[in-house]
């Protein structure tokens, strides 16, 4: 997935040496903006975001603490650039909650080290699910945001497991979150195996789970995640099971009840320009999909293509 930086600078021209520096990092993408265009940066939710405190006509601890209250970019780290080596200055602006203060003149090799580590960390840090290692509910309304904002074409795909309660019931919590992992795998594997497309995977926690895709064949992508699941799912069981096709689980009165194996569910919302007005649109008819495609035994999906 490719991390936009952007630089708030006046100077516009200032951009260039960044791209130089970052010529052979194609997963870097700068974008330049004046301090008249922050909300521009902010609602595009930026990986990271540079201040030129030199290039810019606002109050530097003013235009820091404006990114920081903002509710999807709380996290959002910042480095300000600047000549003004006051030390008191340099400690108020670090107070606004800046992660980086770096005097002018800047060597080069440390910016960019300095931006490399941090992005690093950023990555990590936004990896919310200790089990998956996916982001989770913060960053993927901030990633559905953006694409809606930004007036994008794009599917979301909304997954979970059916029977998976079932399963944690007879085999365990330990095994059930080997499926988990497994899941996400197998929904990483597929989504990025999509050629040109900019994607998100995100894990909203249990056994649900969303993929952010720009437009593409959907079929082709649902049937190869099903694929996929379905042939090694069963790896997962006794061989008992496997034969009997079939778990069984004891009730609140102790009477066994047979359950499917597990199988995955893929309810698809096709986001056409101006079809949706906000998120919480596309959860609910996510929802709606998402519930058709579980009544249907075995995996399956379920696209919802209608029009605005």
């Amino acid at each position: 997935m490719i991390q936009d930086i952007y630089i708030i600078d006046d100077d516009k021209y200032s951009l260039q040496d960044l791209k130089d520096l970052f010529a052979d990092n194609e997963e870097y993408r700068f974008v330049n903006v004046s301090t008249e265009e922050i909300n521009k940066a902010l609602i595009n939710i930026p990986s990271l975001i540079i201040i030129n405190e030199d290039n810019v006509d606002r109050d530097i601890e003013e235009l820091c603490s404006t990114i920081r209250k903002n509710e999807d970019n709380s996290i959002t780290p910042i480095i300000v650039i600047s000549s003004n080596s006051d030390k008191e200055h340099r400690l108020n602006v670090l107070k606004k909650a800046v992660e980086y203060y770096i005097k002018k003149p800047v060597d080069q090799d440390y910016l960019y080290y300095t931006i490399k580590n941090l992005m690093r960390l950023m990555y990590t840090n936004r990896r919310v699910s200790p089990l998956t290692g996916l982001p989770g509910n913060v960053q993927i309304h901030a990633e559905l945001k953006k694409r809606l904002f930004n007036k994008e074409d794009f599917g979301v795909l909304y997954l979970d497991l059916d029977n998976f309660k079932a399963y944690n019931d007879v085999y365990g919590f330990i095994k059930g979150d080997e499926i988990i992992k497994f899941t996400a795998r197998t929904i990483v594997k597929n989504v990025h195996a999509i050629k040109n497309n900019n994607c998100f995977v995100g894990h909203i926690g249990g056994d649900d789970f969303v993929a952010i895709v720009s437009r593409t064949n959907y079929d082709e992508v649902c049937q190869n995640i099903i694929k996929d699941f379905d042939s090694e799912i069963l790896s997962y069981f006794t061989e008992e099971d496997r034969k009997r096709g079939y778990i069984e689980v004891a009730n609140r009165r102790g009477i066994l009840e047979d359950f499917p194996l597990t199988s995955i569910s893929i309810g698809v919302v096709d986001v056409e320009l101006n079809r949706f007005n906000n998120i919480l649109e596309i959860g609910e008819v996510g929802a709606q999909v998402k519930h058709l495609a579980k009544t249907i035994l075995g995996s399956s999906y379920v696209i919802d293509r209608r029009k605005e």
